[in-house]
């Protein structure tokens, strides 16, 4: 019987092959341990942290030294509802431990999706909406300084003062060398006290002139001094806390009434509770901005919340935000009306808060800032039933004119103060 065996082109081959799938192998191993990360986000991010912080649910690190093997985990991911049902000790302890929340089921995540999970958050990892927080030591660093330039005005004030001395001087011993060749008397040696008194004599007109425009200046100094008296645009004082509009409205889309609710049901929009910021802050403790972690946890005593243990004190500090926007007591503007009916966008008022770091008032808010608003913006007729008999009224009124708030009485004196 003739032997069988493989010629040297057909045994590389074969090596080459194995080589392959084995290399095709270990990336696929490393691919499904890199997908841990992934899936741990995608399903297990909103209630669990790959480390020991509790969130909803236990943190996850170390967690494939604490729960029983074989397919329990399997069972409890795919239906926790089920384990608890069944008396599974292991599982009743878990559901007690945790405020008797059951684990969303978890159906679609095959046995290795499950191990792969496990694998990355047993391990540890920074936790899930955290970062590292950024090396600020760049702003630490020390910043060159140049002159100051109080003392650079005052060497050129100090060097002008003697050029003029020195041309003055200069200036009388030439006129008296052409007095001297014209037989004149030579013009006497007046301080400059003296100098100045003999050319307001000399030039009464100019001086009056000069008189009335600094009369003028000053009364109008004065004037826009006493108008501007309780106008604080551009006031933005520090908070107890630095909250980020940028950052919040900004950088991560949140709307304006989600936190000012008020803005849409009431006169005031209203300053968000401490429970509005824990919606959101129970679960990011730092972001990558410096400082953060210090600025979270001025939340956590405000409401009294624990984040290693995931609970409330009942203990709450409120806290004290220092208002920035201030109408006098005697003006009634009411922020529903114009935020429902009149459709009036936030940043008309409070310009564009979603580019401030630190909020700050951005509109004067004087009457006549508010009268030139309402003579100039246009009231929205659709959509309001309970107005189209006055809307056909006025449309009829203002035949070809746009109808603003200021043709529906909105300079009457009592709309605003009553």
């Amino acid at each position: 019987m003739r032997k069988s065996y493989l010629n040297p082109q057909r045994k590389a081959f074969v090596i080459l092959h194995f080589l392959i799938f084995s290399l095709f192998f270990l990336n696929l191993q490393n691919a499904r341990a890199a997908d841990g990360k992934t899936l741990f986000k995608q399903n297990c991010a909103t209630c669990h942290k790959p480390s020991d912080e509790k969130l909803t649910g236990p943190g996850l690190k170390g967690v494939l030294g604490r729960i029983p093997g074989g397919d329990w985990k399997y069972k409890w991911v795919h239906n926790s509802a089920a384990m608890i049902k069944s008396g599974d000790a292991y599982a009743l302890k878990v559901f007690k431990e945790n405020g008797d929340v059951q684990m969303t089921a978890q159906p679609q995540l095959t046995n290795e999706d499950i191990d792969a999970i496990l694998k990355y958050a047993d391990a540890g990892d920074v936790p899930v909406g955290q970062v590292k927080k950024v090396d600020d030591t760049l702003d630490k660093a020390p910043v060159e300084t140049g002159l100051d330039p109080f003392w650079v005005l005052l060497a050129v004030v100090a060097v002008l003062i003697v050029l003029t001395m020195v041309l003055r001087s200069t200036k009388r011993s030439l006129k008296n060398v052409l007095n001297e060749k014209q037989g004149h008397a030579p013009e006497p040696d007046r301080s400059i006290w003296e100098s100045f008194k003999y050319w307001c004599e000399n030039n009464k007109r100019m001086v009056a002139v000069i008189i009335l425009f600094f009369v003028c200046v000053g009364v109008k100094t004065c004037w826009y001094t006493v108008k501007d008296i309780g106008v604080y645009q551009g006031y933005h004082p520090d908070q107890p806390i630095k909250f980020s509009h940028k950052i919040h409205a900004g950088d991560n889309g949140i709307q304006c009434v989600y936190c000012h609710s008020g803005a849409e049901k009431s006169k005031t929009a209203g300053v968000p509770s401490v429970n509005i910021c824990m919606n959101c802050h129970k679960g990011i403790k730092e972001t990558a901005n410096a400082g953060s972690k210090e600025e979270i946890a001025k939340i956590y005593a405000a409401a009294g919340f624990d984040p290693k243990t995931g609970t409330y004190s009942g203990i709450e500090k409120p806290i004290l935000w220092n208002k920035v926007h201030v109408l006098p007591d005697f003006v009634y503007f009411p922020h529903s009306q114009h935020v429902m009916v009149g459709k009036v966008e936030c940043e008309t008022c409070h310009g564009d808060v979603k580019k401030m770091t630190t909020v700050e008032q951005f509109s004067p808010l004087t009457m006549g800032w508010c009268i030139n608003c309402h003579r100039t913006t246009e009231v929205k007729m659709e959509g309001n039933k309970y107005y189209d008999d006055l809307h056909a009224k006025l449309k009829e009124k203002y035949k070809g004119q746009p109808i603003t708030v200021a043709n529906m009485g909105g300079l009457d004196c009592a709309k605003c103060h009553y």
